[in-house]
């Protein structure tokens, strides 16, 4: 989850409400879903929050969220810009492979030592999030006095900035915290920036680059110019977004924007030249979506009127009317009642009408909620699934396993590539991945297919521990599947892993037949290969006469690739295996 820096003091000055103590502020936050993380060493208020309200990194957006809460604000604020000065033409060099850019200029913007750190914070955390650590969208932010822009052409008084390619070795320019000219590969190379995100481009044969009529200043995704270097005495910037979806630098740049309008900046448009098209950035186009009263009341379990409703959806930030010119003034509502929901440009998070559901409720105030009984009377009890994973749990923390809880959501490198597997194969954990369609980071690309890749980060995570290290895991694991409905299959899978200096393949399955032995089934387990184990050190778990799973010695390969210097005994099985006692 994102954490957020925020000064108190910005954060009061920002929503005008000076008498609000460190308490009281932490408590309206919570309010809006943000949870008090502690202290920085400087007095900043550290909240973590859920990466779906990304307007929320940085101060000005939480100052914005709270002027809502507190009514102070209603509505959809949309901010008027300038007419364009300046032009992106995207040359035909770009790269194939990252050939969008968006931008804005930005004027009048009054930068402190406070709104300086603010805006260098919302920088990284859309980085770190939305862009996918600068893989989908990377952001420079520029002083434009700076910058000289190419004229447009006699007629025009407009000025140009080209995105294009270059070659690796083409022209130099000083990087942020340099001294000295590099080409770009220099900078891959030789500069600390650029070595951490050389991975990026390092691909490719040409690699972007911004250049105004005095030459090359920005070197997106990796790194900006020195020229270009943003200050407390910048007044006036250019922002510049570069990535491999539109959409998503669009949105990235909408949320700077508001930040920086919050601020007292005058936003000035940007064109943007394609060689098909022309677009004018930054879109600030209000989107529209709708959701039914019924709706809102069965989820909340309220009795709301119309007009209470359109209040609390202008508290949130939103603008609503009544579908088909209905009365908005009733008192009571019909249940097919439909609301038009406009929605700001800075919000990313509003996909589906449980969205809007979800801004009434935190506007009404989820505290305010009155639980009641459910009309159905029921006796509570486990459900058999739970009962089992509880049972296999004290089994394996029996055997001496320490139980662990790890994410479901992982990457396609960390479940094939480091554990030699390849996908689509019949291998455990071989089979077609579920893959997150709008993933906010590239760590977590799929949902896991096997358990045991999670185990074996761990125990990277933990070599500075002492050892022998046991671990345990009962879990998720999904895949595609079209026999089933929602075209995924979801499985719980047991696995555990025995890392230490003389781990066996018979140390695994000792504790496999302990289990097995718990629970009253057969366990067999005749050879078998698998690409993450040792051949000859691996073996099939067939429990009851089912081939569930696998268990042996990881590979060296595995071992080198996790930084692991010592043996590595695993199982993993099916669960519902175990369920035949």
């Amino acid at each position: 989850m994102p954490v957020v820096d925020i000064d108190p003091d910005e954060l009061r000055e920002l929503t005008g409400h000076e008498e609000k103590g460190d308490e009281d502020l932490k408590s309206d936050l919570f309010g809006l879903g943000l949870e008090f993380e502690g202290e920085t060493e400087d007095g900043l208020l550290q909240f973590e929050f859920g990466p779906d309200r990304l307007d929320r990194l940085s101060v000005e957006g939480v100052a914005r969220s709270l002027r809502y809460q507190y009514g102070d604000d209603r509505g959809v604020r949309v901010p008027d810009t300038n007419d364009a000065d300046y032009t992106f033409v995207v040359d035909e060099d770009v790269p194939d492979e990252r050939p969008y850019v968006t931008g804005a200029i930005i004027r009048g913007v009054d930068l402190d030592e406070a709104g300086l750190d603010s805006l260098i914070q919302l920088q990284e955390k859309l980085h770190a999030t939305m862009g996918r650590k600068r893989a989908k969208g990377a952001i420079g932010i520029h002083d434009l006095t700076m910058i000289k822009g190419e004229v447009l052409s006699e007629d025009s008084g407009g000025n140009s900035i080209t995105y294009t390619g270059i070659d690796p070795e083409g022209d130099t320019f000083v990087p942020l915290d340099s001294d000295r000219e590099m080409t770009p590969a220099a900078v891959l190379e030789e500069h600390p920036t650029g070595e951490t995100y050389a991975d990026l481009i390092a691909d490719y044969d040409r690699y972007p680059a911004i250049y105004d009529e005095l030459g090359l200043f920005s070197f997106p995704p990796v790194i900006n110019g020195r020229r270009t270097e943003v200050s407390t005495d910048s007044r006036e910037l250019l922002v510049e977004l570069t990535g491999t979806d539109q959409w998503t630098i669009d949105r990235m740049c909408n949320i700077i924007c508001y930040a920086l309008s919050a601020r007292g900046a005058t936003i000035e448009d940007v064109e943007i030249e394609y060689a098909d098209r022309t677009l004018v950035r930054p879109d600030f186009e209000v989107d529209t979506k709708s959701v039914t009263h019924d709706r809102i009341e069965t989820m909340l379990g309220v009795e709301f009127e119309t007009a209470e409703v359109i209040d609390l959806f202008e508290r949130s930030g939103l603008d609503a009317v009544v579908a088909d010119d209905a009365d908005a003034s009733d008192e009571a509502a019909d249940a097919e009642t439909v609301y038009e929901v406009s929605i700001p440009p800075y919000r990313t998070d509003v996909l589906h009408p449980l969205d809007l559901v979800d801004d009434v409720g935190r506007a009404y105030g989820f505290d305010e909620l009155e639980p009641r009984y459910p009309d159905i009377g029921t006796v509570g009890g486990r459900h058999e699934r739970s009962r089992l994973e509880a049972a296999t749990r004290n089994a394996l923390t029996g055997l001496g396993f320490e139980d662990l809880l790890n994410f479901h959501m992982s990457s396609e490198d960390e479940t094939y590539d480091r554990m030699n597997v390849e996908p689509g194969t019949d291998y455990l954990g071989g089979g077609d991945p579920v893959e997150i369609t709008e993933p906010y980071s590239e760590d977590y690309t799929i949902l896991r297919q096997w358990a045991l890749p999670s185990l074996v980060m761990v125990l990277e995570n933990n070599t500075h521990r002492a050892y022998p290290q046991d671990l345990a895991e009962v879990g998720l694991v999904a895949e595609r599947d079209d026999d089933v409905n929602t075209r995924v299959r979801e499985r719980r899978h047991v696995a555990g892993v025995l890392a230490r200096h003389d781990a066996t393949y018979e140390d695994a399955k000792a504790r496999l037949q302990a289990i097995c032995g718990d629970f009253d089934v057969d366990l067999e387990t005749p050879p078998t290969e698998h690409p993450s184990f040792i051949d000859g050190r691996a073996a099939s778990v067939v429990i009851d006469g089912d081939a569930v799973g696998v268990v042996g010695e990881l590979h060296p390969s595995v071992l080198v690739e996790h930084d692991l210097e010592l043996p590595v005994a695993a199982f993993e099985f099916d669960l519902s295996a175990l369920a035949s006692a």
